[in-house]
């Protein structure tokens, strides 16, 4: 028989209960307002220190498990997440990513089987030293995800040529907007910065010495002996995103004026201002407008809107995009060679085509995305168990987003024994 409460206790077991399961649903602060209007006068502290007292660890056989990272404040400190994949829930936060403590856990735990991670290499080394009998899956999305980055990188690698055969290795000031000639200047300054990187590592400099004499991030020195930073006009999102078919449906009946085509927008739930759409307009009138030496464009877009465009049915280009396409496709056709492997890759993956795999990486190794195919080839096991095996890491992606939600419930101030008292409850 189920006593009324506790020796010594200040609350009936039924109220410790309530106060128990809204520490659990809404934390500390939120809490206590809400018990305020339940007339259960309750402190933030108690209500947290309740949850904390009634933190019981996980006594479970995990068999399938999910790893990722978190960030306790994002680009400074992470922590791990470990999810059972059968069971759907976490099963415990570690303090950091470390190769050496997920490792540990890993080995203390003989009966996982299986590890769904993504490709990051710490985990790699974490799941092969704690469970080296274990199967390890990568994430799907990731391995998609990666293949789309590596098209962008090869894009960003073929701008020099793309920019020869577009004919705009000069860009003319007069047909661009002003926030596109500060563009213009700072790709200005760039490529002074680059040519100084580049100069260094010709001679055969360290990247930590060119950092070191350049007063550069290693980053980003890495990134210009790679071929990067070279875009002149950076993507950025953009409102009018959501809208661009019903204005170019508008465009090609005849409206072309900017106020007209703001307020048919705002009649369809655009929220943005005039201006937007009145630069919009102004550049389709330059785009339309064909530029002395064969019809070619004024400038060359960036490298991301390159790689949405080669990526993009044809049909819901611009005339000007498709002709600019055209040229690219015609000059660079390693890089059409390297989009259509990157669409086998993403097919395969949808399809779980795991006999694809390995024509996949004979294919890809001597060109643009041959980085990404030594990538594969090191995690080959991992790819394969991903193409074979019907677990994935999506899963822990989801309770990592559950995870963030509490934390900033508590305005990232919680502590890890309290995120684990609050996500790691039974079922």
């Amino acid at each position: 028989m189920a006593t009324a409460a506790r020796p010594f206790a200040r609350r009936t077991t039924q109220l410790e209960g309530i106060v128990h399961h809204l520490g659990l649903a809404l934390g500390g602060r939120p809490g206590q307002g809400f018990a305020r209007r339940l007339l259960l006068p309750v402190s933030k502290d108690t209500l947290l220190r309740v949850v904390r007292r009634h933190a019981v660890p996980l006594a479970e056989v995990p068999r399938v498990v999910g790893i990722d990272d978190w960030a306790f404040k994002r680009g400074q400190r992470y922590g791990t997440i470990i999810c059972d994949l059968e069971r759907r829930r976490i099963i415990d936060l570690l303090p950091d990513r470390e190769a050496a403590t997920v490792a540990a856990w890993l080995a203390a735990r003989p009966s996982i089987a299986v590890i769904a991670r993504d490709r990051g290499a710490g985990y790699i080394q974490a799941a092969t030293d704690g469970r080296p009998e274990a199967i390890q899956v990568a994430d799907r999305w990731h391995l998609m995800e990666n293949a789309s980055a590596a098209f962008l990188t090869a894009v960003q690698r073929s701008m020099q040529a793309i920019r020869k055969a577009v004919g705009t290795d000069v860009v003319d000031p007069m047909v661009l907007s002003c926030a596109e000639r500060r563009q213009h200047s700072g790709w200005l300054r760039r490529e002074e910065e680059n040519a100084a990187i580049l100069a260094l590592a010709e001679q055969g400099v360290a990247i930590k010495e060119i950092v070191r004499r350049t007063s550069k991030s290693r980053g980003l020195v890495r990134q210009v002996v790679r071929g990067g930073r070279t875009d002149v006009f950076r993507s950025r999102l953009c409102s009018l995103g959501p809208f661009l078919k019903v204005l170019d449906a508008d465009w090609a009946n005849g409206c072309r004026n900017g106020a007209a085509l703001w307020r048919r927008l705002k009649a369809a739930g655009f929220t943005g201002g005039l201006r937007v759409v009145s630069e919009w307009a102004t550049r389709r009138r330059k785009e339309e407008v064909a530029p002395a030496g064969g019809g070619r464009p004024h400038k060359v877009p960036s490298a991301r809107d390159i790689a949405r465009m080669m990526t993009s049915e044809r049909d819901a280009l611009s005339k000007t995009a498709a002709r600019t396409l055209a040229i690219i496709e015609g000059a660079v056709p390693a890089l059409v060679m390297a989009r259509d492997l990157m669409d086998r890759f993403h097919g395969m993956i949808r399809r779980r085509l795991s006999s694809d795999l390995e024509p996949w990486i004979t294919d890809a190794a001597p060109g643009l995305l041959g980085s990404f195919a030594k990538g594969i080839v090191q995690d080959r096991a991992g790819v394969h168990a991903a193409l074979t095996q019907p677990w994935s890491n999506g899963q822990t992606e989801g309770q990592n987003t559950k995870l963030k939600l509490v934390k900033r419930q508590m305005y990232g101030r919680a502590k890890l024994d309290l995120l684990r008292a609050r996500l790691l409850r039974p079922a």
